[in-house]
Parts: C-alpha cells; structure tokens; sequence
C-alpha cells in the first residue's frame, strides 16, 4: 500500500453530499482527499491512477464509477482498490515443503495449465459470507482511470467544485445496484453463514485436491534438486537423503562449522554450576586483594622515598 503525504497541500478535497437516511434525516457533507498516485515502488499504472484517503464506509465500486461519472463523464473510470483489498492475504494452499523448495527453483508451466490451476484454487476459497463489505473510518483507495489525461480532468473538477458549492450525491444512481443495510443486510449475512454441506464438501474436495498437487511437485522437484548444484556450486540436501558424496572442501567446511559449534556450546556452558561461579567470584576477589597490596607497598614507597628529599636553603 501506498503511504500518503502527511501534507494537507499535497491533496485535493472532493466534498460529496450525503443524503439523509431514517435514522439520521439530516444532509451531511463528507470530505475525500486525493491526489496522483506516488508510491515508493512505481507500477506501470501509476499516470493514470489517483490515491483517495478518507473514503466513506460504505463505498463500492459501484458508489465511485457514478461519482467520476457525474464529475468527468462516462468512460473514464476503470477500476479501484480498496484498503483492505490491497492488504488482504489469500490462504496459501502450500504444503510446508513446497514453499521451502518454490524459493529455490520456479518451474515454467503452459498458459492453459496455469489458468487450470488459477481456477483450482479459487474454486477452493471459502465463500463470502457479507453480501457487502464495510471499510473502516478513513481509509484509502487506489483509482485507476482510462488514461493520465483523464487524471488531470479529475483534478480540475474537483477544484471547480469550491466555486460552483454544487457538491455530487453520494450514492446517487447506484441504489438498486448494490444490497442495501439494515435488517436485510443482516438476514443476508445469517444465510450466507450456513452455505450448506454440498457448498462446504465442495471447498473442501477442491482445496485437497490443489494440496495434494502442489505437494506432489514438490516431491518431484525435491528429488531433482538432491543433484542438481545451485549457482554457489553447492547441492542441495533434502529429505531422503543424496546419492551423491560431498566434494572434499564441502566436508572441510562442514567440519569447521561443527567445530566451531562445539567450541561455542563449550564456551557457554563453562561457568554453568553454582559453584563454578562461586570459585571464580572467590579468585576475582583474590586478585583485587593482591592488586590492592601492590598499590599500598608502591604508595609507601614513594612516600619514603619522598620524605628524604632536602630542598636547598
């Protein structure tokens, strides 16, 4: 995600007008800031794209394709990234041995058999159960329109908007395009949450199927790998052994680092029992008592020696 400029002059303000609702009958204006995208690692899209911060809650697609609509016309808006779309994780459908090996080797696979697999694992992603999402308060977004041309007549509707006061409506035109809140909202939620067995038997047919390819390729690539040296030179050891022997300066250098582990172990451990501590708390001390009589036989000395001295008269 993006950071955005803490800078309020680094952003445009898009007022929009919320209609009043039975629970609220009151017109509120809400305030979205954008401005052109610039995130710390370009994309090829970055031109044509605008970052919004503090988007309502109950924004949709739908809500921003007519609000770009009413501002620059049809056509210009192309699609949007939410928050908590850009930071979502999928489940990884890996079994623990094929993301060990995937960081070690990438197998090309034909276009076809990519979209299978692509197909596979969404079929094994559990359903929704929200018919619509809520975003938290103030949160952003990423737009992406036609072209850069259209990012700059964005901008300049926008800045219009302070002299005309003629604020767009949010929602407007999109009412029967997405479910509705309220008690519908929740009544839809409740039946989403109990798909059904044949849903759920589905989901799960489907992601041990993906589990059970994926952890096939890996035992192949494993078994590929137990010869085949990476670009250091080195041959990868894995489960089930190698049918190859170490070269000469590899068991050299395994031999070291064990040494040095051993050497290490033996370090840490030697002052390990109390009364290990207690003897070398013991000879500390000794030491310091002998130091101290050296320096009172040093003191007394130059003292004596001191004390002969006869200035001239």
């Amino acid at each position: 995600m993006p950071e955005a400029s803490t800078s309020s002059e680094d952003f445009s303000t898009l007022p929009v007008s919320i209609p009043p609702l039975p629970s609220y009958p009151v017109n509120a204006t809400h305030y979205i800031y954008l401005r052109r995208n610039a995130p710390k690692i370009a994309t090829p899209d970055d031109s044509r794209s605008l970052y919004l911060a503090n988007v309502p809650t109950d924004s949709t697609e739908a809500h921003f394709r007519a609000l770009f609509s009413s501002l620059v016309g049809a056509g210009r808006f192309e699609s949007i990234a939410f928050e908590h779309d850009r930071k979502s994780t999928k489940i990884s459908h890996e079994p623990a041995q094929a993301e060990r090996l995937a960081r070690h080797h990438k197998k090309r696979k034909r276009e076809d058999e990519e979209l299978q697999h692509q197909k596979e694992e969404a079929a094994a992603e559990l359903p929704d159960t929200w018919p619509r999402e809520l975003h938290r308060s103030g949160s952003s977004a990423i737009i992406v329109l036609a072209d850069e041309k259209s990012v700059d007549l964005v901008l300049r509707a926008v800045n219009k908007l302070k002299k005309t006061k003629k604020y767009p409506v949010w929602g407007d035109a999109v009412k029967d395009g997405v479910p509705a809140f309220g008690a519908q909202w929740l009544k839809s939620h409740n039946k989403l949450s109990y798909p059904g067995n044949d849903v759920v038997q589905a989901v799960v047919d489907a992601y041990f199927t993906v589990f059970n390819r994926k952890e096939e390729e890996a035992q192949q690539l494993a078994k590929r790998l137990r010869n085949e040296p990476d670009e250091d030179g080195f041959v990868m050891v894995t489960r089930g052994g190698r049918s190859a022997p170490a070269r000469r300066d590899e068991a050299e250098e395994a031999k070291q680092k064990m040494l040095d582990r051993q050497q290490k172990k033996k370090d840490e451990t030697q002052n390990f029992y109390r009364f290990q501590m207690r003897e070398k708390r013991k000879a500390e001390q000794l030491e310091l008592l002998k130091k101290f009589d050296e320096d009172k036989r040093k003191v007394q000395a130059m003292k004596e020696k001191r004390g002969k001295f006869r200035p001239e008269a």
